[in-house]
């Protein structure tokens, strides 16, 4: 019992956290300390972003027009400057860009939240039925049974590290894309390299709704949860009702982790983004 307690509750907790940093911004994650860095790399790196407008504009001119004097034709030449000012734009003002997108996905994440009339995600305990069995066990039936429930804690609480590690890797996914965000913003300038800021823009909206499909994994565990599974033959040995048990959750549980870890990939489908 006390591994099987001991592993439910490691499990149990980091649903609970998951739950907290998936409604934590991720300006205030860690109260705030890390995206104060993040700013201020973001507004070092807008400097190379500004010499690299220059670039993909000189490059786009070239690529784009057949020779120079199709540029003096005052529709081209208008074009072109009303692409660089918006290009520029980007780079300057990227950042309000980039918070209307998070905001987008946590105002999604708290949706979904509230609609799914939950707190918090429900708590796994180990059924009165198996206490029973457990604590009736003799001495030598108890050495496979605690062989058994070690085996069991040990998965779970590998595949809880697994699961909030990757609930943790969509904020610094978030962060690294926001630091280098001038960057790529900066290739609207040009029309052939535009498309570096189309897919720069697709992706970071793809990491910002990670959080909607793990959420939604998370509350659909929860009805998972509520259920514990049932003990199908109470004439087998302890041992082997107990592996039956611990069997059953490990698989629904990695039911939730393989949802938890494919969430980049499903919304990247959903997105078009291959």
């Amino acid at each position: 019992m006390d591994n099987l307690n001991s592993a439910l509750s490691t499990w149990n907790g980091k649903l609970a956290e998951i739950w907290t940093l998936l409604s934590t911004s991720p300006e205030n994650f860690k109260g705030g300390g890390v995206w104060s860095v993040i700013l201020n790399i973001h507004g070092g790196l807008q400097a190379i972003g500004y010499a690299l407008l220059v670039l993909f504009f000189v490059m786009g001119v070239v690529k784009t027009m057949g020779n120079f004097t199709e540029i003096k034709r005052p529709e081209v030449a208008f074009k072109c400057f009303i692409r660089f000012v918006l290009a520029q734009a980007a780079v300057s003002h990227g950042m309000e860009l980039l918070l209307a997108l998070i905001t987008v996905g946590q105002g999604m994440v708290s949706t979904i939240m509230t609609a799914s009339g939950l707190s918090s995600i429900s708590d796994m305990t180990v059924p009165a039925e198996m206490v029973m069995i457990i604590e009736n066990v003799g001495f030598l039936e108890s050495i496979p049974l605690w062989a058994v429930t070690l085996l069991g804690s040990l998965v779970i609480w590998v595949l809880s590290l697994v699961m909030i590690l990757t609930v943790y890797s969509r904020f610094f996914k978030i962060y690294m894309a926001t630091a280098i965000a001038p960057i790529p913003l900066s290739s609207f300038a040009g029309q052939p390299s535009s498309s570096i800021g189309i897919a720069f823009l697709k992706s970071y909206a793809a990491i910002c709704m990670e959080g909607c499909v793990i959420v939604l994994a998370c509350v659909i565990f929860s009805a998972f949860a509520t259920t514990p599974p049932a003990i199908a033959d109470n004439t087998l040995a302890a041992a082997t009702i107990v592996w039956n048990y611990v069997g059953e959750v490990i698989f629904n549980m990695l039911v939730l982790v393989g949802a938890v870890k494919m969430s980049d990939r499903l919304i990247r489908e959903l997105m078009g983004l291959g």
